[in-house]
């Protein structure tokens, strides 16, 4: 599968290392076009049909989160590409696919590449399909503790869990119950059974999903209507889950 791609990144001599090293290492790379700022970015993600673009995140007169924010529908994957690792978190919050660090090790680089093609292969493959989730366990109970003692859930009939700091929201189809519970805790709890850590505030049930959207990272729609972010480093375990 061929990745249409463009790269963004104010140097030149760093423009011309990762051109050269994607033609030479990442030959399923189909590089469009450069540019050298936002603007030049900008015109390039707007004219093209895109899977991913390499994003450097310092640049003159803003930087790579500025042109994000200026295509909020982005269907494409991000590679960020920095000599500054302070910017991991920001990376993470914009979805970014993958981050790598300056100088660029080739061996990452083929991961990032190869990261992202799985994702849109899966992506492609699932398209006009009637999903079928591979289901571990599906029926089950776990107890949540309240104040007075316990109370028992059938795991089916959890629609998803959402993090609140150290408390984690339950929410079912006619009410949400608040556990002094942290995400991981039900993250680990559910592992068995048809759920997935989708982004770091949510576990979805898989059962529950009605409809998979592409853009920042993805979202998902489940049967309630609620939907869902999902970040891009969960995205290719969340695929995994159907067939």
């Amino acid at each position: 599968m061929k990745l249409n791609a463009i790269l963004v990144e104010d140097e030149a001599n760093s423009r011309e290392i990762l051109r050269n090293y994607l033609a030479k290492y990442c030959p399923d790379v189909n590089l469009l076009g450069e540019a050298s700022t936002i603007k030049e970015g900008l015109t390039l993600i707007e004219s093209h049909t895109l899977d991913l673009v390499f994003l450097d995140v310092e640049m003159p007169f803003g930087n790579a989160f500025d042109l994000l924010e200026q295509v909020p529908n982005r269907s494409f994957e991000t590679v960020f590409v920095t000599a500054y690792n302070n910017y991991a978190m920001d990376a993470l919050n914009n979805h970014a696919a993958y981050y790598l660090m300056k100088p660029i090790s080739i061996d990452e680089l083929i991961k990032a590449v190869d990261y992202v093609k799985e994702i849109r292969q899966k992506e492609n493959a699932l398209e006009d399909q009637i999903l079928k989730p591979k289901l571990k366990n599906v029926e089950g109970k776990i107890t949540i503790p309240q104040q007075d003692g316990f109370q028992v859930l059938e795991v089916t009939s959890i629609l998803y869990c959402k993090a609140d700091d150290n408390y984690t929201e339950i929410y079912l189809a006619d009410k949400k119950i608040v556990v002094s519970k942290t995400l991981k805790y039900f993250e680990g709890i559910l592992s068995d059974y048809s759920f997935a850590r989708i982004h770091k505030s949510y576990v979805v049930n898989v059962n529950e999903v009605v409809k998979y959207v592409k853009g920042k990272g993805g979202s998902v729609i489940i049967s309630s209507g609620k939907e869902l972010l999902v970040s891009a480093s969960k995205k290719k375990d969340l695929l995994a889950y159907f067939e």
